[in-house]
């Protein structure tokens, strides 16, 4: 699941607020161990939306600290 999330990721960063949606929807998809990975592959690949990718990684974060 991480590799089609990382192609659909790339398929849609033309525009900022697609990524964002297809960013929360693939996060939802994978399991825990690979979260870490697609943070640092999309931070390295898509510089121009850091604050969109830490903006989701943050708030995936404090939603499973509230579920815990």
């Amino acid at each position: 699941m991480l590799e089609l999330s990382k192609k659909v990721l790339e398929k849609v960063s033309f525009d900022r607020s697609l990524f964002h949606k297809e960013l929360v929807k693939a996060i939802s998809w994978l399991k825990k161990d690979e979260v870490p990975s697609l943070k640092a592959w999309c931070l390295a690949s898509f510089a121009m939306y850091n604050d969109v990718i830490l903006e989701v990684f943050d708030s995936v974060q404090k939603n499973k600290q509230l579920i815990l």
